[in-house]
């Protein structure tokens, strides 16, 4: 038998699972990690958390699935996208990493969007805004205001380089990443050289990755003390993986042109299949070949989603059950009696792209409760998700169902409201870890085991089951989504005074 380790390196905590070629998980562990917030939206992270959480996992993975770490053919694994970390020439790190929802760079965003570079097109065809969360804004957030920091990083790069370094040696950089967030184009020239040597920093790209792989490629084999580290064999091959939410779509099979595919977590984010480049305000893409060769990706996100049900537990204080939370907000009427929430925590990705955009809970009174909060957090985070689809059919781009995967899957609640709010139905495959089987199909496909990853996806990919939206909801959301839509334009006003 044929057995493959995938891991998630996400917002809180890196999970490792083990795969078979069937897509049978044996084993499953997730070690914690903290993420430091402060003033100015920024999160920071330890990159040796990443190291020590992926090698405790790993063993405590090969203890419970009973096999040996030689017996693992191949590995791969997704990451947060766009979490930037600075290295010296020894591979180590000179500064904390900044996390995919740090958005300090917004001023730099505005430096990157002023440049006017063809390459800006993935950004609302070419209007923007950019995103502080991207690669560039960051890199020259620390060249700005760090220095001596940028002059002494031999290698700038993301969570997933910092893994692959530490597991083969290589100074490899995924397609997946840079073709999302670094304005890499893969059919037209590679690098985002004018645009980098328009902000002064040309020096950046001898900074990146020497090399690029595609998902699925074979980056190498671990090295003796990665394998020693990890429990492994230096016959483990290291696949090329990619960001979460993508190597999530083909853990979730969502790989032919028209499907929608939904990743929840602690944000949000949305993703068509397209087999031609198309470009529109209030989304980003098309990305080529980011997944699947010869087919484009667009995109849109939230932010702020899972993380805002986290913030109520924390505001709340004490334990927030969960389970009577679910269970009093479904008797609840759509609308919460009046409360709105808007789901901008940490700013707004898509469609408004705005760093400098808040979380707002309108409609309060004396008489709502924690439960009525919660589902209204879950509706705004549900209409946030509706004004990206809406983006999209506008662009031209429309779904007949949503395949959704992640945390929010496990609430039949959360996932209704998705259903009433968008107007689909929407899909749960039977297994919503989407980045972690998505990983393991990779590492078969690199392995040899598939010819190709969607065939990976018709071996390892099992259906499940289909919400389908209530009538009388979809009804009643289509007044309840008017006002949350005013909102925006009404706090930005104020939040700019």
């Amino acid at each position: 038998m044929a057995y493959f380790l995938a891991a998630d390196g996400g917002t809180e905590s890196l999970r490792v699972r083990i795969y078979d070629v069937h897509g049978t998980c044996l084993a499953s562990h997730a070690e914690p990690y903290e993420t430091v917030f402060s003033a100015g939206a920024r999160a920071e992270q330890n990159p040796e958390d990443w190291w020590t959480s992926l090698c405790k996992a790993t063993r405590a993975c090969l203890t419970e699935a009973g096999i040996s770490g030689d017996q693992i053919e191949a590995m791969a694994y997704a990451t947060t996208c766009c979490t930037v970390v600075a290295l010296d020439k020894a591979g180590k790190p000179l500064r904390p990493a900044l996390l995919w929802m740090d958005v300090r760079a917004d001023k730099e965003a505005e430096a990157v969007l002023a440049t006017g570079d063809s390459r800006l097109r993935l950004n609302s065809d070419g209007a923007g805004p950019v995103s502080a969360e991207w690669m560039i804004p960051k890199a020259l957030w620390i060249k700005r205001n760090e220095p001596d920091v940028y002059d002494a990083a031999a290698t700038i790069c993301e969570y997933q380089d910092y893994l692959t370094l530490r597991l083969t040696g290589e100074r490899c950089a995924s397609l997946n990443n840079v073709g999302l967030r670094w304005h890499y184009a893969n059919r037209d020239g590679g690098w985002a050289e004018s645009l980098v040597t328009a902000l002064g920093m040309g020096d950046l790209v001898e900074k990146w990755p020497s090399r690029v792989a595609a998902p699925g490629e074979v980056v190498g084999n671990l090295t003796p003390d990665a394998a020693e580290s990890l429990g492994l064999s230096t016959r483990t091959k290291l696949v090329q993986g990619g960001a979460d939410a993508l190597i999530g779509m083909i853990g979730l099979g969502v790989s032919k042109p028209g499907q929608l595919c939904l990743i929840t977590g602690s944000s949000h984010l949305q993703f068509g299949v397209t087999e031609q480049p198309f470009h529109a305000p209030g989304m980003w893409g098309a990305y080529a070949d980011i997944v699947y060769p010869d087919r484009y990706i667009i995109e849109g996100g939230q932010t702020s989603t899972g993380s805002i049900i986290n913030w109520l537990r924390r505001f709340v204080g004490g334990d927030l059950d969960l389970d009577e939370m679910n269970r009093k907000a479904a008797e609840l009427p759509p609308g919460s009696e009046g409360l709105i929430v808007q789901d901008h925590f940490q700013g707004n990705r898509t469609p408004y792209t705005d760093a400098q955009s808040r979380g707002a809970i309108t409609g309060l009174t004396l008489a709502h409760e924690p439960h009525h909060v919660f589902r209204a957090i879950i509706e705004g985070i549900s209409m946030g998700t509706r004004a990206i689809l809406d983006s999209f059919a506008k662009g031209g781009y429309e779904g007949s169902e949503m395949v959704a995967g992640g945390g929010a899957t496990n609430s039949d609640l959360f996932m209704q409201i998705h259903a009433d709010t968008a107007g689909i139905p929407v899909r749960i495959p039977e297994s919503t870890d989407g980045p972690t089987l998505g990983s393991a199909i990779l590492a078969a496909h690199g392995a040899g085991h598939f010819a190709s990853i969607d065939d990976g996806i018709a071996a390892m990919v099992k259906p499940g089951r289909v919400i389908e939206p209530n009538p009388k909801a979809v009804q009643e959301y289509e007044d309840i989504y008017a006002r949350y839509l005013a909102i925006y334009p009404a706090l930005r006003g104020a939040l700019a005074r």
